[in-house]
């Protein structure tokens, strides 16, 4: 895509679409944020949307649908079976992703189920890039552990590495010698790292892999629920693919996997998700489990509208106009937020823009959460909702150990297609006062934990009355304004 420049020297991003269905957003008074906050146990999750102003959660079932996947969602085939919507969806896996064989289910989560049901043991263990929260709770509620092999240079806030996402090809084979290929059912790639600031790996990087993998004979898994941007940032960034369409590195990344699996609700904007493989053998292996976890093998437990929905949606994916619009919001912010000494994580990636939490409160120890007490602080003073990507996203070991991050991020989601420049400036302000008054910032501690993914719904309170005074200087900054 051709850069679009502007005769007054700015360099922004030009939004290639235009607004025409619109949503009312409310910015409740602060006092009124903090009740909030108290009511949600300080956790964004249990946060209500009628407190919230801008919802940047996560990109995951948020992102804008287009004109044509909801006009799509009305000619939906209602069939329990052999539904005439799943085959359009069928068809659009195998021209977009290159898979022959699909198997729908509900989201990305219920695919990582299925994959953990069918292929981890007790004992196993699965290396990756890096873990994803509900990939790695579900090898390990089936016996499993996991390998996270990236190299030092993913681990640096302050980075120009293009692609930190890479998997450590040493580490890789090492860990495949000292366990066993029989003992590593799968090798997990994700596209791009949630993590770790949403950072992509290179093709080349996923070559070295599948030669290790073929060496060995391990199949590769791929997490492709943000290959689009994956993609977009790997012909921004790999000189190899600078002429490159979106279509043709897509399916180059997937065809390099065995097993591609993806949430819908970030690869097509849409809701839903699937397996898909060209290997007729890992088909048999995991069909079954469909019917037995979410519904039909025509439907998975999604809805037939959402299936159009998801059709439409993949083929858009090839749309470099479409993809590049949140990764150039969140490049946009990134910069904007540096510029004012805020630390973030660089090179700007997919998926949000990520602030480092342990410099911003380097104040604050790990085991009173610093992350999750700086989302709880930039809700408090601008109604933005970001998530916690720290210590409190960890679980704890088998013994109840904490288990400390390797970063304490707070993530500031930007779905494609959602909101305006003016609304960026405002996060770009807001964290930007913040972080000149990071001192006032305390920690948290849990009041309620639950046992397996408690940053869903886990409960903290304030370690002192940091609220207090934050909103005190709030006051005689900004007056009574909201």
């Amino acid at each position: 895509m051709n850069e679009i420049k502007f005769y007054n020297g700015e360099n922004i991003p030009l939004e290639l679409h235009k607004v025409r269905i619109v949503q009312k957003l409310h910015l409740v008074p602060i006092e009124r944020r903090l009740e909030a906050l108290q009511e949600g146990g300080f956790n964004t999750f249990r946060l209500n949307t009628k407190d919230v102003f801008l919802d940047m959660l996560t990109d995951s079932g948020t992102n804008a649908m287009s004109d044509n996947q909801l006009a799509a969602m009305m000619q939906a085939d209602d069939a329990y079976a052999g539904s005439q919507s799943f085959f359009r969806l069928q068809k659009a896996v195998e021209d977009v992703l290159g898979k022959k064989y699909y198997l729908p289910v509900h989201q990305g989560r219920a695919a990582e189920n299925i994959l953990s049901n069918a292929y981890v043991r007790k004992g196993n263990l699965v290396p990756m890039n890096y873990h994803f929260t509900t990939a790695m709770a579900h090898i390990t509620q089936y016996g499993g552990k996991i390998a996270e092999l990236l190299y030092d240079e993913a681990y640096v806030i302050n980075s120009s590495h293009p692609f930190k996402g890479n998997m450590n090809i040493e580490k890789l084979e090492e860990v495949i010698k000292v366990h066993g290929a029989k003992n590593i059912p799968f090798i997990r790639m994700e596209a791009s790292t949630n993590l770790i600031g949403g950072q992509p790996f290179s093709v080349q990087n996923l070559r070295d892999v599948r030669a290790i993998a073929d060496k060995y004979n391990i199949r590769i898994v791929l997490d492709a629920s943000l290959l689009g941007e994956n993609a977009y940032l790997v012909i921004q960034r790999e000189e190899e693919f600078k002429d490159s369409t979106m279509g043709e590195v897509m399916k180059i990344m997937t065809g390099l996997a065995d097993i591609v699996y993806f949430s819908a609700r970030k690869l097509s904007s849409s809701r839903g998700g699937g397996i898909c493989t060209d290997n007729a053998d890992i088909y048999k292996e995991l069909e079954a489990l469909v019917p037995l976890f979410e519904g039909f093998l025509t439907y998975g437990g999604i809805s037939v509208r959402e299936i159009e929905a998801m059709a439409v949606g993949l083929y858009e994916t090839l749309d470099e106009t479409m993809i590049s619009q949140s990764p150039d919001f969140i490049a946009y912010l990134v910069n904007a937020l540096d510029a004012h000494g805020v630390p973030v994580v660089k090179p700007a990636g997919v998926l949000g823009v990520h602030v480092d939490a342990m410099q911003v409160c380097e104040h604050i120890p790990q085991k009173e959460y610093p992350a999750g007490a700086l989302a709880a602080a930039l809700f408090l003073i601008s109604g933005i909702r970001g998530m916690e990507r720290g210590s409190i996203s960890n679980q704890r070991d088998e013994y109840g150990n904490e288990t400390y991050a390797d970063m304490e991020l707070v993530r500031l989601a930007v779905p494609r297609r959602v909101f305006t420049l003016s609304q960026i400036k405002y996060v770009e302000d807001r964290m930007t006062w913040l972080y000149e008054n990071r001192a006032l910032i305390g920690g948290l501690r849990f009041v309620y934990e639950p046992p397996v993914l408690r940053f869903f719904m886990g409960g903290l309170e304030p370690v002192s009355d940091w609220p207090q005074k934050l909103i005190a200087k709030f006051k005689e900054d900004f007056g009574e304004s909201l």
